[in-house]
């Protein structure tokens, strides 16, 4: 290619059968678009400073490349920019990949109800207008032991509802060791100054007594808060309150008890023994308790709101309750998760359970399975004892004993090989220690198996 003059105009290329073609598929202005890029970066090569040592050649070349470009062009510009991936990296609730898997039957339930309309708030019975809680209250209280529930778009809007609906303009008092901050900068004093409540600090950092909140009680306090520590320990030499003395405070002055749970689960797991369950704080006495669904409950993205009637009845008729709810297709999901729990198959039927339960030597012959079809004489592979973490907030300082896959390349860094198993069809995310690629399937859903040995095999190294 010596001389700019071979481009074809854009007119021309239009004719062509192939350009044609993408017209179709993407439509006149996208493709016009794709190919004025095209030509403008060929133009740009043919007047670089290596043009005169190229190769001339005829316009009907010229013509295929920018065929090509122009059709990679669009590929890439209307490709879905959410892609599955095949989650390596041993850790299950992945707040960068998605959080919680859903359930077969959750995505069935989207499915049957996405194409259409559906009573999500219309009473079949009556005729009237209904409301979208009851799509899911019965089986979150019949799970929790609540007199009522709630659901919203993610548990910081549960937060900032509760908060806001039940003690603006009056104080919240928390545990100075609370005053966490979880991912995107979500800060719990923010939270309080964002619903108008006044934020009350009690105690020391390490150290807090159920007699700093009962000292702080006023006629100003509107609750006491209580915030798990979802993602984080404080060891060594440190005191909390016990939830049954906390509970104890707050009716001894008739104020309630709010507790975010943060990732909060329905069942109870010999794996996540310091997880409690929102049936173990509302049997305790607390008032209203939110919590994730789409952590270790499993289901989609919401903020559940559990907890007695009066104070959700408050928190329903506040006006911000609208602008944070959730669509028709959370609650199918949601609904499909909570009959899984209801049902006694969510052990098997949820992959979040699935994945916390899994055993080291399934794990094992998975990852044995999965590299069976490496050839490349340049990657070796070898299986070590390692640890899986839940993630998402979740049961911080929980190790789950597992087997990881270790790939080395004698070519390129660990860098470059973590980068190449991101180019893979799926894309395969592992996790880079001590200068190795490791892989962790356990976290890899069983269905992605037969892909994950495909992509593997594809490796060059």
């Amino acid at each position: 290619m010596s001389k700019p003059r071979v481009i074809p105009s854009i007119e021309q290329l239009l004719q062509r059968d192939a350009v044609r073609a993408l017209v179709t598929t993407y439509g006149r202005p996208a493709t016009v678009k794709a190919l004025r890029e095209a030509t403008d970066k060929l133009r740009t090569e043919l007047a670089g400073p290596n043009s005169a040592d190229r190769v001339s050649i005829k316009v009907s070349e010229v013509g295929r490349r920018l065929e090509c470009d122009t059709g990679t062009l669009l590929e890439c510009a209307f490709a879905p920019s959410l892609r599955p991936i095949i989650n390596a990296t041993g850790v299950i609730v992945h707040t960068n990949l998605g959080r919680a898997p859903l359930a077969v039957s959750a995505i069935t339930a989207i499915a049957a109800i996405a194409p259409g309309f559906t009573n999500l708030e219309y009473d079949l019975n009556s005729g009237g207008r209904g409301r979208r809680d009851t799509h899911v209250d019965h089986w979150l209280r019949e799970l929790t032991g609540a007199e009522a529930a709630i659901v919203v778009n993610n548990n910081a809007a549960a937060t900032l509802l509760v908060l806001t609906a039940l003690a603006s303009g009056h104080e919240v008092i928390v545990s100075r060791g609370e005053l966490v901050e979880i991912g995107g900068g979500f800060r719990i004093p923010d939270v309080l100054a964002q619903s108008g409540a006044c934020l009350r600090e009690v105690g020391t950092t390490n150290r807090t007594r159920a007699t700093d909140y009962a000292s702080a009680i006023n006629n100003r306090t509107g609750l006491l808060l209580r915030v798990h520590p979802s993602n984080f320990r404080i060891e060594g030499f440190a005191e909390r309150p016990s939830l049954e003395s906390l509970v104890a405070v707050g009716q001894q002055f008739g104020v309630p008890v709010v507790e975010d749970l943060g990732s909060g689960h329905l069942m109870s797991h010999d794996e996540l023994s310091t997880e409690p369950t929102v049936r173990s704080s509302i049997e305790t006495g607390v008032d209203v308790v939110c919590f994730s669904g789409d952590k270790l409950l499993g289901g989609p993205q919401a903020g559940v709101i559990v907890g007695r009637e009066p104070m959700l009845e408050k928190v329903r008729n506040h006006a911000l309750l609208r602008a944070l709810r959730a669509d028709k297709l959370t609650y199918a999901a949601l609904n499909a998760t909570l009959r899984e729990y209801a049902l006694g198959r969510a052990a098997d039927a949820i992959p979040v359970i699935r994945m916390i339960k899994a055993r080291p030597d399934e794990i094992e012959r998975r990852a044995r399975a999965a590299v069976a079809t490496i050839t490349s004489s340049t990657i070796k592979m070898e299986i070590i004892d390692g640890v899986s973490t839940v993630g998402g907030g979740s049961a911080p300082g929980s190790e789950l004993a597992t087997r990881l896959l270790v790939l080395t390349s004698s070519t390129i860094s660990a860098e470059g090989f973590a980068a190449a198993l991101r180019r893979l069809a799926p894309p395969v995310i592992g996790r880079i220690e001590q200068g190795r690629v490791v892989l962790d399937l356990r976290t890899v859903l069983p269905e992605q198996d037969e892909a994950l040995a495909s992509a593997l095999g594809g490796l060059t190294g």
